[in-house]
């Protein structure tokens, strides 16, 4: 009885002490929650309050009463952010799409295709990873503008239509899958083509979807290269626009209504994370694990 009673007592020991673990892991995990998500509630709150009533306060609020949606209407009538929202997304999907494409044929080409040179054509292609993509603007400048491609589509979209780390991912990922099926495909007169795009990527596809996910925000946030080979309006970005606004003096002087324009280039970035947040962590675990 007396060995009964000391479990008991060790257990309901070891019962508090995990739980006084939990509650302590879970006030830290909710504290860095607060730090992480304010900076974004404070946007937002912003974006609502009124050029006045923002500049009265000496203590800041953290509610907006009452409420204004002048300040988006203002964003959209002081420069043309709906062209600049309309020609980011054809960017964007444009780049993807281009980059999907490219990803895909030079992953499958590494990892299941056996060529002469193969293995050192890989690893030269990796080392390219160590380069700074400023010490490459530079020419792609040169290239582009001797092109004549300044202020065109063509000329936003083409430097950054691949990327060697996208490519070492999907890579990674077509090699982890079993040599027995492309060698049973081929027996089956199965063509490389067809079995690329019926069994590989089908079988990545959490990892695909990470990609054009990962693409679309680096599209969305592009800032350097739009505003160095772009100079006619009729070809700005939202990342121009937001330049544009403080330009003008509203970035400076109206605070909220700069608020308002992140908010607005905000909220699709956000909106696609938090519907596809899961796909995008099982694709870096898999590219992370495997191969």
């Amino acid at each position: 009885m007396e060995n009964t009673s000391n479990y008991a007592g060790v257990k309901e020991t070891e019962k508090k002490r995990k739980a006084i673990e939990n509650a302590l892991i879970y006030a830290g995990l909710a504290l860095w929650a607060i730090l992480v998500i304010f900076p974004f509630y404070w946007m937002i709150l912003t974006s609502f309050k009124s050029y006045a009533s923002y500049n009265a306060e000496y203590v800041p609020r953290f509610l907006a009463l009452p409420p204004t949606f002048n300040n988006f209407l203002n964003v959209f009538t002081t420069i043309s952010l709906g062209k600049y929202l309309v020609n980011t997304v054809i960017y964007t999907v444009l780049t993807t799409a281009l980059l999907l494409i490219i990803a895909i044929l030079s992953a499958f080409a590494f990892a299941r295709l056996n060529f002469k040179g193969r293995d050192l054509l890989f690893t030269l292609f990796l080392s390219l990873m160590m380069i700074p993509n400023e010490l490459v603007i530079i020419t792609n400048f040169v290239t582009v503008t001797d092109l004549g491609m300044r202020n065109t589509f063509l000329g936003l979209i083409l430097p950054s239509a691949a990327s060697v780390f996208y490519i070492y991912l999907l890579k990674e990922n077509f090699a982890a899958i079993p040599d027995e099926l492309y060698w049973a495909a081929k027996v089956d007169g199965t063509k490389d083509m067809r079995y690329l795009m019926k069994v590989m990527v089908p079988m990545c596809r959490p990892t695909v979807i990470t990609i054009i996910i990962l693409k679309v925000i680096e599209c969305w946030n592009s800032y350097v290269w739009p505003r160095l080979i772009t100079d006619d309006p009729a070809y700005f970005l939202v990342s121009n626009g937001i330049q544009e606004l403080r330009e003008n003096g509203m970035g400076r002087e109206n605070i909220p209504a700069m608020m308002a324009a992140v908010v607005v280039i905000s909220l699709p970035l956000i909106v696609l994370f938090l519907v596809f947040r899961k796909k995008i962590m099982a694709g870096v675990a898999r590219g992370g694990t495997k191969g």
